[in-house]
């Protein structure tokens, strides 16, 4: 347990900041599932529409740190070039 008011602090930060990166985490994984839902589905409008939707909520969760960049970048990178691929 925190022994000091600096590391007792610190604890409570910790605890808040996990949440919201976990929210954060959550939101992103919901954007790219609904673009690889509509490439399965096979609508390209849709899944562009998707992506450009998705491609804003990566960037920035890289940002904040919850993904590392290149992750954000890789992912971006396989979603566009599998809608890109569609038809």
């Amino acid at each position: 347990m925190a022994n000091t008011k600096s590391a007792k602090k610190a604890a409570r930060q910790m605890v808040r900041r996990t949440e919201v990166n976990k929210n954060r985490r959550s939101a992103v994984k919901t954007e790219v599932r609904k673009v690889e839902e509509a490439i399965a589905s096979g609508d390209k409008a849709a899944a562009a529409a998707a992506l450009k939707s998705a491609e804003p909520s990566l960037v920035r969760t890289a940002q904040k740190g919850v993904l590392h960049r290149k992750t954000a970048a890789r992912k971006v990178s396989r979603l566009a070039q599998r809608v890109k691929a569609m038809g």
